[in-house]
């Protein structure tokens, strides 16, 4: 076994290592310089690229660059950078020939110059070697869209609901799914935030961009991801700054958002981020309804949920200092939310309920830190820490049973009470994160980076029905770490990076047992030690200024949660604290090709292939009862496919495609000595073939000068998928999720600090379903009205 893994790192070094030896046989042209400013302070930072290309270059902490391309002949050169005008230029070039090209920026400082800023950004992210794509937020934040459905929209990735606004929901990215994949908010694990912070309830507008790697996920985002990871980048301003948006929209659903920031002329500064949504989701679905006073049956009858509600509402403040000698970045802050989530259904849409209900909150202190150059050049540090005293709850006490109708039918005094089971708890997680990477840059070619996450999950219970249970608590703890370790090294058109991940965990629980010679129920304490390594290793290399090509592989685990080892609390999960701690090997292979036509024609174009191999692979099942999930492990899961994504410009126009293909298949050939019947079956409920489309024109000067319209339309598509294994039940028995087909219109008018926009969802009204079939809301209309400041 270890043989073959040593294989697999020779290869992965032996083609990243060769890859530049055999680039070395093209002749570069190269371009070199400094960049500065009007008084001939060098400039860091600065973006230098050669239009129509992918390739660029940022200059060191002296100003200086080094640009290589293949290209000759006439080209534009642009340089730019946050605070000072972009500067562009024609150059000559001819091969074999070496250019100095010293530029001097002007101050200056408007919105088209910043959007040009971002859009190097995020090409620097996406030019590293990892297999990433990244969502610019700044042109998303006038639609009504939150974090997770902008990320629906991305190749590789499923966001999947419960229902309609702030539904469970869980996220799959390349076939792995839910916690298997990390969410970060500013490099910080989301982990620890509880139900009143998920995805789903998290506005666009909070975020700058969003960063999704898949498969191979790199040091700095220190924590335990099987299959990938995704990065919040929030708004950070060093001035005085305002957006205000609401929007209402059908099913009664309102979302408000405050972003504010006031810098003070100490250097102090005060940032408030709050937002509020609510939504009665009363929607149509199609379901058998079985009558609970008369028993009269009917099929496939529409009717309107009637007990759906949800409101969240979320503060984040922070409070501290900028650009001082000690911290570039000094924040202390509070995150405070309370979530109100009627239950409708169970896992299926057979079970109804009609007073169940749950409600959480959040109480975080924070602590970020940011430092440049802490005590030698090149040292950069960033830490972290915050702890959420949040509790949750569910409550689930009337001795009923109601149908689709809304009737109910008491049961009397007999019946120990209950929709699902008599419930009334409330516990709190205790959870707790200490976050610290540290990136020292060796010289303009070469950086160590180390990290280090520390979690702690320490549940406490209460039953608010029977007090009296309180007194035997039982302990349900779980602490991880982990440590990370890399090294790159970058050129203009290669570079490669290698790492090294240390896992730990320990669970303390009670597990139960039957005594081998009288059969009485036992209880013994149990500690859990789990001690892993992983490692990974990435390349890229830019062929010329339009082609690149990516190479990456990772060994990841992941270790079970809290709420996986003990639960949610009755709410949808049950837990089990035998599981095991999965593992996957990890590669990929993209390439990707930029090409200009007649100066204004733009295409981009992306493909990748991925392997993925997991052991233990932990999945999702329903419970003997139907009612709520548990998790298992699988003991071995494959997976390859393939993502494709086009995108064209052409002035005003914008259009894009992205289609995915997994092959997620249970290639568990034997179970306790027998071969599996559902050997080599695909992985059931999960969808392996899916895409979307998008098209974007903008009108310019409508009505009166400088006034924009935009209109967008975007297509699902989500090919059919059985719920259950494939190979069990005759084929009229088999149970799957049908093809859907979703169709989406915006259009958004901006006149000076204002932006109004009306979005229609699902113009055609298909049902839609997600998880278990769970049927997703049918047509919406929704008005949004921005402010910024």
């Amino acid at each position: 076994m270890y043989f073959k893994y040593f294989n697999s790192l020779l290869l992965t070094i032996f083609v990243i290592c060769t890859i530049p030896a055999i680039a070395q046989e093209n002749q570069s042209i190269k371009i070199h310089g400094t960049v500065k400013d009007e008084n001939g302070v060098p400039i860091e930072g600065a973006s230098i690229s050669i239009a129509g290309t992918i390739n660029g270059v940022i200059t060191d902490q002296n100003g200086i660059y080094n640009l290589k391309t293949k290209l000759t002949g006439p080209q534009q050169i642009h340089v730019s950078f946050i605070g000072y005008k972009t500067h562009s230029e024609s150059i000559i070039l001819q091969k074999g020939n070496k250019y100095q090209h010293d530029i001097i920026l002007e101050m200056g400082y408007n919105l088209s110059e910043v959007m040009l800023l971002g859009k190097n950004e995020i090409q620097e992210i996406e030019a590293l070697a990892y297999n990433v794509d990244v969502i610019d937020a700044s042109k998303l934040k006038n639609t009504s869209l939150d974090v997770a459905h902008a990320l629906d929209r991305v190749s590789g990735i499923r966001m999947r609901e419960s229902g309609g606004v702030g539904s469970r929901m869980n996220l799959s990215m390349n076939g792995f799914r839910g916690n298997q994949v990390k969410i970060f908010m500013d490099g910080i694990p989301m982990d620890n935030f509880g139900n009143a912070f998920q995805l789903n309830n998290i506005p666009i507008n909070i975020a700058k961009r969003i960063e999704i790697y898949k498969g191979v996920v790199p040091v700095g985002l220190g924590a335990d991801a099987l299959g990938g990871a995704i990065n919040i980048v929030t708004n950070t301003y060093e001035k005085d700054r305002l957006d205000l948006s609401y929007s209402y929209g059908s099913f009664n659903t309102h979302r408000t958002n405050v972003d504010m920031t006031k810098v003070f002329k100490n250097d102090v500064v005060v940032n408030i981020n709050a937002f509020q949504n609510y939504s009665d989701n009363d929607y149509k679905v199609n379901v058998d309804v079985a009558d609970v006073n008369t028993g009269a049956y009917t099929r496939d009858e529409e009717v309107r949920r009637f007990h759906n509600q949800y409101h969240n509402e979320t503060f984040i403040g922070n409070i501290g200092v900028i650009n001082k000698s000690y911290a570039d970045r000094l924040l202390f802050g509070v995150t405070l939310g309370q979530v109100y989530n009627e239950i409708q259904t169970a896992q299926r849409l057979v079970r109804v309920f009609g007073q169940r209900h749950s409600r959480s909150t959040i109480i975080m202190p924070s602590l970020k830190y940011q430092k440049k150059d802490l005590f030698i050049s090149g040292l950069e540090a960033s830490i972290n820490a915050n702890y959420n005293f949040g509790k949750e709850q569910v409550i689930d006490t009337v001795n009923r049973r109601y149908d689709w109708y809304g009737n109910y039918k008491e049961l009397g005094n007999g019946n120990v009470g209950g929709e699902q089971s008599y419930t009334h708890s409330k516990f709190q997680n205790n959870n707790g994160l200490i976050n610290a990477s540290f990136n020292y840059k060796i010289n303009q070619y070469q950086k160590v980076s180390i990290s280090n996450v520390f979690s702690s999950f320490d549940r406490k219970q209460e039953n608010l029905l029977n007090p009296s249970e309180n007194d035997y608590n039982p302990p349900r703890k779980s602490f991880k770490n982990v440590l990370g370790l890399g090294y790159q090294m970058e050129q203009n058109d290669w570079s490669a990076t290698i790492f090294a991940k240390n896992y730990n965990q320990v669970n303390n629980f009670i597990q139960s047992y039957r005594d081998s010679d009288n059969d009485d129920l036992q209880e013994i304490e149990r500690n859990n030690r789990i001690n892993n390594f992983g490692w990974g290793i990435a390349g890229t290399y830019f062929i010329n200024d339009k082609w690149q090509v990516k190479a990456s592989y990772e060994k990841s685990y992941r270790l079970p949660t809290g709420n996986e080892l003990f639960g949610d609390g009755n709410l949808t999960l049950e837990g089990n604290t035998n599981l095991k701690p999965e593992s996957s090997h990890n590669y990929n292979l993209g390439i990707a090709y930029s090409l200009q036509l007649q100066h204004d024609h733009h295409f981009y174009i992306d493909g990748t292939l991925l392997y993925r191999d997991a052991k233990d692979f932990i999945r999702p099942r329903l419970n003997t009862n139907q009612v709520l999930q548990t998790m298992e492990n699988l003991q071995n899961v494959t997976n390859f496919g393939g993502e494709l994504q086009i995108n064209y410009t052409h002035r005003n126009l914008l259009a894009g495609i992205n289609l995915t293909y997994e092959n997620l298949r249970n290639n568990t050939k034997y179970v306790g000595g027998t071969e599996s019947l559902v050997y080599r079956d695909r992985i059931p409920n999960m969808p392996y073939f899916y895409g979307n489309g998008n098209l974007t024109y903008n009108f310019k000067d409508v009505i009166q000068t400088g006034n924009q319209l935009s209109v967008g339309y975007n297509l699902l598509y989500v090919h059919a998928f059985y719920r259950y294994w494939p190979s069990l039940g005759s084929g009229d028995t088999k149970y799957g999720i049908p093809e859907q087909l979703s169709h989406d219109l915006t259009a958004t008018y901006t006149m000076n600090d204002f932006s109004f926009t009306l979005e229609i969802r699902n113009i055609l009204d298909k049902n839609l379903y997600d998880n278990f079939s769970l049927q997703k809301p049918g047509r919406s209309f929704t008005g949004k009205v921005r402010y910024t400041f």
